[in-house]
């Protein structure tokens, strides 16, 4: 697709719009707005304007400004994404969310919450908290990441295995759609089949279909008993094989988390942090819930007795010392190397064991350094593979070929590229390559007939229909 560049009549356009100091054009500011979290230099790209709208009304004439002059639209929270999916791939204009930072509205009847895009997730979470409920979106990046960029990826974290992911959390959705117009999809009702579900096709399109500007949010009671424990492993094979036992045993975790060792060394010398077998372990932490102190012992003693079985060395209680080890682990590696990427594998949970096991062995073929960890209970991975003593060559060289045996792997599992951090920028052309044919020509079919102009997000997820024509 060809775009036109931001000019001064359209930054004075938009400055009527959100004021003067809301739009931003100075070089060292744009410079922060390059890039997100990934470790993956060869993404970044400039934008050519960073604008700050405070409503769904100023998002949407900024949408209808793009449209009229052919710019390109790049929506953006805290830019804590490891896809690439906040870079503005063909420059244009970022549309940063952090202004809509307002909780309008917490019902401890309703069990709901309505905020707007831009409130940061941990807040989320402590409000609904301080009400006896649980907000149970929980990615690991909670403290810093904003509630829209959580529902435009669909985040996934700690507590998924029990609760599900982002989309699971929701009611509704406001978005302003690629025509400018603004809609809500979806309402606070238990079950609805009334049309399409407009909601959940929002939900992780990454920005692709539309900017989300608030959402009503599903809260659950909060569990008056509850207990982390940290089982502790010196094989590789116990670790993973723990896991689909732990998840058939009945006792229904709210968080099955898995680490290698190479994680929980760099993350405990990261956090300074002294933690049984920090250098030899390979750890499994595991959540439990009750709403009464008999279910929560019934679950523990199971829980014990399969770490057991499956040869643990240590079966703890896990204090906050665990917790911030693990939501470190991928800040920790940057100590080691500022290049890197981070894979999102997701399999089947059946297939868990066998998967970290044969990515493990394939990954010591190489020169670069893997770190993986995964939210084992769900079956997603994470590769935290970093370039260390490499030339740039035979980095890209060696990463394409642990990618051309990984992907396959994985999509024979039944797997797919992608639990939980989105496709974004960095995976476009594997979407392209593994996803099926006729699943892909649709996704393309609906984003050409809700944004013709290809101004939201583009360069994400999905190519143009006719890109290569």
């Amino acid at each position: 697709m060809k775009y036109n560049a931001v000019t001064e009549e359209l930054l004075q356009e938009l400055r009527q719009v959100v004021g003067e100091k809301y739009v931003k054009t100075d070089p060292s500011v744009l410079d922060i707005y390059k890039a997100d979290e990934s470790l993956a230099p060869s993404y970044w790209v400039m934008p050519e304007a960073v604008v700050l709208p405070a409503d769904a009304w100023e998002t949407a004439e900024i949408v209808k400004l793009a449209n009229r002059y052919k710019v390109p639209l790049t929506p953006r929270g805290a830019g804590t994404s490891v896809s690439c999916g906040a870079v503005p791939a063909q420059g244009g204009i970022v549309v940063l969310t952090e202004r809509m930072n307002h909780i309008l509205e917490c019902s401890e009847e309703g069990m709901y919450m309505v905020v707007e895009a831009g409130v940061r997730t941990a807040d989320i979470q402590a409000l609904a908290q301080s009400k006896g409920l649980m907000y149970a979106g929980d990615p690991c990046s909670a403290d810093s990441c904003l509630i829209g960029g959580n529902l435009a990826t669909n985040a996934g974290g700690n507590k998924a295995v029990r609760y599900g992911t982002t989309r699971n959390q929701v009611y509704s959705v406001e978005v302003v759609l690629p025509n400018g117009k603004i809609a809500t999809f979806g309402s606070t009702l238990k079950k609805c089949s009334t049309g399409f579900c407009l909601d959940q096709l929002i939900i992780g399109s990454e920005g692709t279909l539309g900017i989300i500007t608030k959402a009503t949010l599903k809260l659950v009671p909060l569990s008056p008993f509850h207990v982390d424990v940290l089982a502790v492993f010196t094989k590789l094979s116990d670790a993973a094989e723990a896991v689909p036992k732990i998840v058939k045993a009945g006792i229904n975790p709210t968080s099955v988390e898995f680490m290698d060792v190479s994680f929980v060394c760099s993350a405990c010398e990261y956090c300074k942090l002294d933690l049984p077998h920090k250098e030899d372990g390979y750890y499994d932490i595991i959540t439990i819930e009750a709403f009464n102190e008999a279910e929560l012992d019934e679950k523990t003693e199971k829980l014990m007795k399969i770490c057991e079985e499956c040869h643990a060395t240590d079966v703890v209680e896990a204090d906050d010392r665990v917790w911030s080890v693990r939501r470190n682990c991928l800040e920790s590696t940057r100590t080691y190397s500022k290049v890197g990427t981070s894979e999102d594998l997701v399999v089947p949970a059946t297939k868990i064991a066998d998967c970290i096991k044969t990515l493990m062995e394939e990954s010591r073929k190489y020169d670069f350094r893997p770190f993986c960890l995964a939210h084992a209970g769900d079956g997603n991975i994470h590769f935290q593979i970093l370039k260390c003593d490499m030339s740039d060559e035979d980095w890209e060289k060696q990463l394409e070929q642990f990618r051309a045996v990984a992907y396959p792997y994985v999509y024979s599992l039944g797997g797919r590229l992608s639990g939980e951090h989105g496709i974004g920028l960095k995976r476009l052309k594997y979407m392209e390559k593994y996803t099926n044919p006729v699943e892909l020509e649709f996704m393309k079919t609906i984003k050409q007939a809700v944004d013709p102009n290809w101004i939201m997000n583009p360069g994400k997820v999905i190519e143009p229909l006719n890109r290569h024509d």
